[in-house]
């Protein structure tokens, strides 16, 4: 069976539904099912979203967060200098998923690329879908 990471960027103080609709709708995006997702991350700024550990939680994920020298380093499709400017890298969701998916996982594994929603809290979650290297 293909396992899959996600990668999560969000604003501060989300839902957990808003999170939980964005991760569904991008699994779907991809053809996977929660059951295949190996494991979360997310940038170390957000250790402590609330939505994401109670995600995580519900769902059985182990949840790894990376420091923002470490995604910086992960090439991806779509930086952003907004993301850079308020947490020292240009990619949360879209690094976060490759490096979750291995060490030398190419940006090729990115079966989802920063899928953006935004829930009725009017707070936004990202998230991207990395294909897992085994």
């Amino acid at each position: 069976m293909t396992m899959f990471t996600v990668g999560l960027g969000c604003d501060r103080g989300v839902l957990l539904d808003t999170v939980r609709d964005a991760v569904l709708a991008a699994l779907a995006a991809a053809g996977a099912r929660p059951d295949q997702v190996a494991a979360a991350a997310s940038i170390a700024l957000k250790r402590d979203e609330a939505a994401f550990l109670a995600l995580a939680r519900e769902q059985g994920w182990p949840l790894h967060f990376y420091e923002a020298h470490e995604l910086a380093a992960v090439p991806v499709p779509n930086p952003s200098e907004t993301v850079r400017r308020y947490t020292g890298t240009p990619s949360v969701s879209e690094a976060a998923a490759l490096l979750a998916a291995g060490p030398d996982a190419p940006m090729s594994a990115l079966v989802v690329e920063k899928h953006k929603h935004r829930g009725a809290d009017g707070r936004n979650a990202t998230v991207s879908i990395a294909r897992k290297t085994l």
